[in-house]
C-alpha cells in the first residue's frame, strides 16, 4: 500500500472564510433548497436562531477555499467514500471561521478487487473565539497500486 500511518496528524495551512449572504444565498441556490433560513433577513430574525444560517451542507464550499493538505495522491485511485458534518451550532451570517484540514486517520480493508486505505481527513472549523463550530468529515477510499504483468 502507498499510504502509512505516519500521516496521522498532518495538517494543513490554516485560512479564514468570512460568510456573506451571497455565499449562503448562491449555495442554497446551487442546492435547490428554498428555506428561508437561508435567505429571509425578517424571518430568520423570528425564528430560534435570530438570524440567516447557512444549510447544514454548507462547509463543503469552505473547505474549498483551503489548500488542502499535499498527500500527492494518485487522483485516478481515488474515491469519495463519504462526508459529514459535527456541528456544535450552525453556521451564521457574518461568522469570521477559523479552518485548518488534518489527517485523523488511516485504515485497511480489504475489498472485492483487493486491499484499500480508508483516508479520514478532518476539517476543523472555528469561530474567532477558538470555539469549535463544525468538524467537516471527509473520508476517501484509495485503491492499492495494481502490479504491471
Amino acid at each position: 500500500m502507498d499510504l502509512d500511518q505516519s500521516i496521522i496528524g498532518l495538517t494543513g495551512p490554516v485560512f479564514t472564510f468570512e460568510v456573506e449572504k451571497r455565499h449562503i444565498r448562491q449555495f442554497a441556490a446551487a442546492i435547490g433548497d428554498e428555506n428561508p433560513l437561508y435567505t429571509d433577513e425578517e424571518y430568520a430574525a423570528k425564528s430560534p436562531y435570530g438570524g440567516i444560517i447557512a444549510p447544514p451542507t454548507f462547509p463543503i464550499v469552505i473547505g474549498s477555499e483551503g489548500n488542502g493538505i499535499s498527500l500527492d495522491l494518485d487522483p485516478k485511485r481515488m474515491l469519495h467514500g463519504e462526508q459529514e458534518f459535527l456541528y456544535t451550532r450552525p453556521i451564521r451570517l457574518g461568522d469570521r471561521l477559523v479552518c485548518q484540514m488534518k489527517v485523523t486517520d488511516l485504515y485497511e480493508r480489504e475489498g472485492k478487487s483487493g486491499k484499500m486505505q480508508f483516508l479520514v481527513l478532518d476539517t476543523e472549523i472555528r469561530d474567532e473565539s477558538g470555539e469549535m463550530v463544525v468538524v467537516s468529515r471527509m473520508n476517501i477510499i484509495y485503491r492499492a497500486k495494481q502490479l504491471q504483468v
